[in-house]
C-alpha cells in the first residue's frame, strides 16, 4: 500500500474520523507496524513430483530467509472450478484484514481457460472463510489468470488487475469494494504488445506496475502517477535471471528499500531469484546472491506481504513450522546437501526427486549433544562416513554405525553465522563437499578459505 496501516490511522484521527467503535473493529494488525513476511504460493518441481495446487503459506522475519508451513503442505484447496490454484496473491485490505486470490487453474494445462478467480477472506491468515469464486469478465476462451491487487485511492476501490486475452496478451482490472461483486472488466495495460504477471504496488503518489513483456521474455517495471487504466509508462530497463523468467513479485520492505522477485522456469522449473534496489523510482536494480536467500521449497509464483510479530507468531502457532531441514552450500549457494543411490552429495537446487535432500536433524545416535541426519524419504536410514566418504544406510545398530552417524555443529568454518559439522569420532574432520560428492577430511581455522567454505552450510527448513 501507499500508506502504512499506521500512518493511515494516524491521519484519519488526525480529521476526526476515527473513533475508538472504529479502532475496535479492526484487527490489531491494522496499525500495527510490519516486522515480519507472510508469502502465499503453490508448489512445483522440475519433473513436477511435488506439484501441489493449494493454497501454501510460509513466514519470514527478514524477507528472504522463508519457513515453509504445515509441512509445506497446502492449508487451503479450492473445491469449485478447475479445483486447483495457480498464482496465489495474498492483500491486506484497509480494514487490515486479509483477501487471498488466485488463479482458477490445476496443473499446467494452459488452454483450459476460466473466467473466474478463488477468493477467501482472513483474518489473520490462521484460518480461511468466505470461499468463493468471482466472474472477472465475459470474454469466451479467455484465460484469468496471475491477479494482483491494490487500493485506488482516487476510485475509492479496490483494482483486482490479471492477464487475459482479449485479441493479444493484455492486463485487466475489475473494480470492487468487498470482493464479492466485481464491475465490469476494463484493459488496464496494452503496451503495444503481449503482457503477463502483473505486480501492482502503490507508494506515496506512485502507482508501480511490474510486468512480464511476452515479446522479449524479460521483467519490466511501469509506473503512473494516477494508477488509472492506459496510464503507465515502463521506465526500467529489462531484467532477467535464469534462461526464462516470469511472475514478478514486487516488495517494499518493511525497514525500507525494496525487492522484485522473479520465478525462473528455464534451465529448470521453480528457481526464484531476486533483485533489489533502495529506491523504486531509479533503474538500479541489483541481483541478490543466491548465499543471501532461500525461498520456501518448491514455491511457484507466490505473493508476499507484511505481517506483525503477532501474526507471525500466530501463523506458526496454527500451522506449525518443518519437521525437517535442508542444509545449502555457502560457497555454492544454489546447491543442497541431497541423497543419491545411498550417496551424499552436492547438486543444485531444484532437483527430483525432492525429498532427497529433506534431513530429520535428530540428537546424534552416539552423543546426544550431536545430531544426526535421517532421510526423510527413507527413515531409518542415515548419513554417515565410511572410508571418510559420506553414504546413506541404514542404522544397524552398532556402536560404529552410531559413531559415525554423529556430528558436533560449529560455528562456520568460513563464516561464523553458518554452520559447520565436526565428526564426532574422528574431531579432526569436518563434513565437507569436494568435486560434488561429500567426505570428512581434516579441516581447521587455519586450512585454505576454500576448503573451509566446502565445510560451511546454512540450515534451513
Amino acid at each position: 500500500m501507499a500508506i502504512s496501516r499506521r500512518a493511515l490511522i494516524k491521519a484519519v484521527a488526525a480529521s476526526g474520523a476515527l473513533t475508538a467503535a472504529t479502532v475496535a473493529g479492526l484487527p490489531g494488525a491494522a496499525w500495527a507496524a510490519n516486522t515480519a513476511y507472510a508469502m502465499a504460493y503453490f508448489t512445483e518441481t522440475p519433473n513436477f513430483q511435488g506439484a501441489d495446487y493449494g493454497l501454501h503459506l510460509a513466514v519470514s522475519r527478514d524477507g528472504l530467509n522463508w519457513t515453509p508451513l504445515n509441512q509445506n503442505n497446502p492449508v487451503v484447496t479450492p473445491t469449485q472450478g478447475q479445483l486447483g490454484l495457480r498464482d496465489p496473491f495474498v492483500f491486506r485490505k484497509q480494514d487490515g484484514r486479509f483477501v487471498v486470490l488466485a488463479t482458477d487453474l490445476k496443473g499446467t494445462n494452459f488452454g483450459l481457460n476460466s473466467q473466474y478467480l478463488h477468493v477467501w477472506d482472513s483474518t489473520d491468515l490462521t484460518s480461511f472463510t468466505g470461499y468463493r469464486r468471482i466472474r472477472m469478465h465475459t470474454l469466451p476462451n479467455s484465460h484469468t489468470w496471475a491477479p494482483t491487487a491494490f487500493w485506488d485511492a482516487n476510485r475509492g476501490q479496490y483494482a483486482i488487475v490479471y492477464s487475459c486475452n482479449s485479441g493479444g496478451d493484455v492486463l485487466m482490472v475489475n473494480y470492487t469494494s468487498d470482493f464479492v461483486t466485481v464491475g465490469p472488466q476494463q484493459v488496464f495495460f496494452s503496451p503495444g504488445f503481449g503482457v503477463l504477471d502483473g505486480d501492482v504496488v502503490v507508494d506515496g503518489g506512485t502507482t508501480y506496475l511490474y510486468y512480464k513483456n511476452l515479446s522479449t521474455g524479460l521483467l519490466y517495471g511501469a509506473r503512473s502517477s494516477t494508477g488509472a487504466p492506459n496510464s503507465f509508462t515502463t521506465y526500467t530497463s529489462g531484467l532477467r535471471q535464469g534462461s526464462a523468467i516470469e511472475a514478478p513479485l514486487l516488495v517494499k520492505n518493511n525497514d525500507g528499500g525494496w525487492r522484485l522477485w522473479g520465478d525462473s522456469f528455464s534451465p529448470v522449473n521453480a528457481d526464484y531469484y531476486i533483485w533489489s534496489t533502495p529506491t523504486i523510482g531509479g533503474n538500479s536494480w541489483t541481483a541478490l546472491n543466491q548465499r543471501d536467500y532461500t525461498p520456501p521449497l518448491n514455491a511457484k509464483h507466490g505473493s508476499i506481504v507484511g505481517i506483525s510479530d503477532a501474526e507471525y507468531n500466530a501463523m506458526v502457532s496454527r500451522w506449525g513450522a518443518p519437521n525437517w531441514v535442508r542444509l545449502k552450500s555457502s560457497n555454492l549457494p544454489d546447491y543442497v546437501v541431497r541423497h543419491s543411490n545411498g550417496v551424499g552429495r552436492l547438486d543444485p537446487y531444484p532437483f527430483d526427486p525432492y525429498q532427497d535432500q529433506m534431513w530429520r536433524m535428530v540428537p546424534g545416535l552416539a552423543d546426544s549433544a550431536g545430531v544426526s541426519f535421517e532421510s526423510v524419504n527413507r527413515p531409518g536410514n542415515f548419513l554417515r562416513h565410511y572410508n571418510y566418504a559420506i553414504r546413506l544406510d541404514a542404522n544397524d545398530g552398532t556402536s560404529t554405525f552410531r559413531a559415525d552417524a554423529t556430528f558436533h555443529r560449529t560455528a562456520g568454518l568460513a563464516d561464523g553465522a553458518w554452520t559447520s559439522f565436526r565428526s564426532y569420532n574422528f574431531p579432526d574432520r569436518y563434513l565437507r563437499h569436494a568435486n560434488n560428492l561429500l567426505r570428512i577430511d581434516p579441516l581447521s581455522s587455519g586450512s585454505p578459505l576454500s576448503d573451509r567454505q566446502d565445510a560451511t552450510f546454512r540450515i534451513t527448513p
